[in-house]
């Protein structure tokens, strides 16, 4: 019977995790969708990175390890973070991607020196704080789950009440403009969302791979078609796929962290769409080159068709 309630618990264990894991794959699948088309793939990375002071900030104001406080926290840092990355391109001559690694690397910076500070007041209540660094899905409760589903849904709704202003902005931001559509309060629309998937999946994957999950899976998805809708559709498909293959192997083979095994099975779907997309993959590429390579010899075309130059 103990045996049998051992089971039941990590069974248990194993579908909260794998649920979160889903969730968290579809909602950053699909908005990342919108940051590999505007070519930001990296600002998920910036977003990840500034969103650590907010943690830490969040925890000395609170004292709590609540996850809706410390996402709360995260997403004003990552917020505030890609804002200030925006200005200071828009107001500057600093480049995009100069302005990010200033922004990415002073934000990660400061809230490593606020972590160290919480760890050195000796406050019982602040082990785990660091799993937002590195990420443990495995921590994952049902509470979580419901975070995530509670706003990754809000997100989504916000993204397809948006669709049409969203998809003017990513594919002919200079027309939208023309016909009178809010481009700056659209940006930080689509910048706030994008903070709220990546804030989500802290916890999980952590601060430094959660870039990886709001790209591959879109990625992946840009390989196998070029509509919009279809893509978001196969990026959400490619996270969840993700998510949970990551938690089943990761249960399955003892002393395997379930947040970078999550990532490595979004990077293995990359690599697999890569080979294998019928529009894009390299290996439908080389057999319609040996295709049309044959079909040329069979119609005797050997190159010296065309004229040589004559001297006068």
């Amino acid at each position: 019977m103990e045996n049998l309630s051992i089971l039941t618990h990590l069974d248990y264990t194993l579908m909260i995790v794998a649920i979160g894991a889903a969730l968290l794959g579809s909602v950053s699948g699909a908005l990342g969708t919108y940051a590999v088309l505007r070519r930001q793939s990296l600002l998920g990375d910036a977003i990840s990175h500034a969103a650590l002071p907010g943690i830490a900030i969040a925890f000395l104001l609170t004292g709590s390890k609540t996850p809706l406080i410390l996402v709360f926290g995260a997403a004003i840092a990552g917020w505030l973070g890609t804002l200030l990355i925006l200005s200071v391109v828009r107001l500057t001559r600093i480049k995009y991607d100069s302005a990010l690694g200033i922004v990415l690397s002073t934000f990660f910076g400061f809230g490593l020196v606020l972590h160290t500070l919480i760890q050195r007041t000796g406050n019982a209540n602040q082990a785990g704080l660091d799993t937002f660094l590195f990420g443990q899905a495995a921590t994952i409760l049902k509470s979580d789950v419901l975070t995530i589903g509670i706003l990754g849904g809000i997100a989504s709704i916000i993204m397809f009440v948006f669709w049409k202003e969203l998809k003017l902005l990513v594919f002919d931001e200079s027309f939208a403009a023309s016909i009178g559509f809010p481009i700056r309060v659209l940006d930080i629309l689509l910048t706030s969302l994008l903070v709220i998937a990546i804030v989500l999946g802290l916890q999980a994957v952590g601060a430094v791979l959660m870039s990886a999950m709001l790209v591959a899976p879109a990625v992946a998805a840009r390989q196998w078609t070029d509509k919009l809708s279809v893509m978001m559709f196969l990026a959400a498909c490619f996270g969840v796929l993700a998510g949970v293959g990551g938690t089943i192997i990761s249960s399955s083979v003892s002393r395997i962290p379930t947040g970078p095994t999550i990532v490595l099975c979004a990077t293995a779907v990359v690599g697999f769409s890569i080979l294998f997309a019928p529009n894009r993959g390299l290996l439908w590429g080389w057999f319609r080159q040996q295709r049309n390579k044959r079909s040329l010899t069979l119609s005797g075309y050997d190159g010296s068709s065309y004229a040589q130059p004559q001297d006068d």
